[in-house]
């Protein structure tokens, strides 16, 4: 017999030998629910709230990145150069998240992924002050540290999750997201004039806003994300594991994974990633060719990053309810339709190309939300943070090799041709699919 002190009440609970090197605190979480569903609400709370400016962070860089690098190289070549350099810098801060995620906690690693990404964002507003090549390039790997900890925000709300909610926990991350990403791209007009009125080129100030807005994201979790919900999680699987054994004798197994459920969520989200980098990448510049406002481009990119993210409760709600594999199909089925109206919508028309990215947006989080709850399904929290740092590297080379590719091939062919590539690529995502759904079948 134990005793804790909840509420203001000491509790006496009868515990099994389990968790002798537990922390009174922390062993409080392992044997309370209602304490471990409290923290799960309180988490969410504070990641909605970082993720709001980790999305104004995200935005204003995506919306101008581009242009940025075309005005500085002189070639339109160039253009999907920043996209590819800070989803590489992306993979690499994955892994790194991932692995600091596992030791230190959720806390350290996405904390540290904003701040440097903050820093990265400065690092490009003094490249295209001084002009800067190189710098330009060392400081979009660094700000890609940002967007990994915008995207794998979304597993720290999954890890006090039971398997019912895990989809739309993730979604609850990636949804708070929405506010700063819509604000930010509309912004860039004024951020633009407010950077010249300080000397500084017009086009680095919308990064003058991401810096700020990654910086303040990552002081929000550094402060407030404790106690750190990958150790409550890690801690309770353990000692339901331990609890296990001794009801039924039996011994303690190694965490159960499942591999073709990891592999499979991890194509999902690669190819999701990939249609939607590419296409995302070179719409500013098609739209650029064919006489649309800066102010225009911001408008279409703010509708583009709203359908990434505020479907999300909705998402994660059908995810939960209808499965795994209905949502993945769905996915692949309205990237294939945003392909082709990119492709033939009229140049001049600003409300079909509005629906092309909404179309794309809404295609890429159904993709990565159903990939997301496989991963998590499939994974113990003792290896997940490390799993889910792994594969987010390839999603992220999946976006850099859209956003470096998207821009040779319009450069020689057409940005038409580019959104159809996009059409028959999100066809794949079905019959992987159906093979994994056909796995489980005969497994179960």
């Amino acid at each position: 017999m134990k005793l804790f002190r909840l509420g203001g009440r000491v509790v006496a609970k009868k515990v099994e030998n389990t968790s002798t090197h537990q922390p009174l605190w922390l062993q409080e979480y392992i044997d309370f629910p209602k304490k471990q569903n409290q923290l799960y609400k309180k988490t969410l709370k504070i990641l909605i709230l970082s993720q709001i400016f980790g999305g104004a962070g995200l935005g204003a860089g995506i919306t101008v990145g581009a242009l940025l690098a075309k005005e500085m190289l002189g070639s339109e070549n160039a253009a999907g150069i920043p996209i590819a350099l800070f989803t590489i810098g992306s993979a690499v801060a994955a892994l790194l998240i991932g692995a600091s995620s596992q030791r230190f906690g959720r806390r350290a690693g996405l904390a540290g992924g904003f701040l440097i990404g903050g820093l990265g964002a400065i690092g490009v507003v003094i490249a295209a002050l001084i002009n800067s090549i190189a710098l330009l390039f060392v400081a979009l790997l660094i700000y890609g540290a940002g967007m990994a900890s915008n995207l794998q925000a979304r597993y720290a709300g999954t890890d006090l999750a039971n398997e019912k909610q895990r989809a739309t926990a993730a979604s609850m991350a990636l949804v708070s997201t929405t506010l700063g990403a819509v604000v930010g791209p509309n912004l860039v007009t004024p951020m633009g004039e407010f950077a010249e009125s300080i000397g500084v080129p017009n086009l680095a100030g919308p990064f003058i806003m991401s810096g700020a807005a990654f910086i303040i994201a990552g002081l929000i979790l550094l402060i407030f994300l404790r106690p750190d919900p990958l150790f409550v999680s890690t801690a309770i699987a353990n000692a339901e594991k331990k609890d296990h054994k001794v009801q039924t004798g039996g011994s303690l197994k190694n965490p159960t994974i499942n591999k073709k459920g990891i592999m499979v969520g991890a194509v999902i989200m690669i190819l999701a990633q990939l249609i939607m980098t590419a296409i995302m990448t070179m719409t500013p510049v098609h739209m650029g060719h064919h006489g649309h406002s800066l102010s225009e481009v911001g408008l279409v990119i703010g509708f583009h990053i709203a359908a990434m993210y505020l479907p999300s409760p909705l998402t994660g709600l059908l995810v939960d309810k209808f499965g795994r594999t209905i949502m993945a199909i769905a996915s692949g089925a309205t990237l294939l339709a945003a392909g082709l109206v990119a492709a033939f919508a009229p140049v001049d028309s600003l409300l079909l190309l509005i629906l092309a990215l909404v179309l794309l947006g809404v295609g890429w989080n159904i993709g990565l939300l159903t990939g997301t709850a496989l991963i998590i399904d499939s994974t113990h929290p003792s290896v997940r943070a490390k799993t889910q740092g792994t594969f987010d590297v390839f999603v992220a080379l999946s976006g850099a090799a859209g956003g470096a590719l998207s821009g040779m091939i319009v450069a020689h062919s057409s940005y038409t041709v580019l959104s159809i590539s996009g059409a028959f690529i999100s066809l794949l995502l079905i019959p992987v699919v159906v093979w994994y759904s056909r796995w489980n079948q005969v497994k179960s």
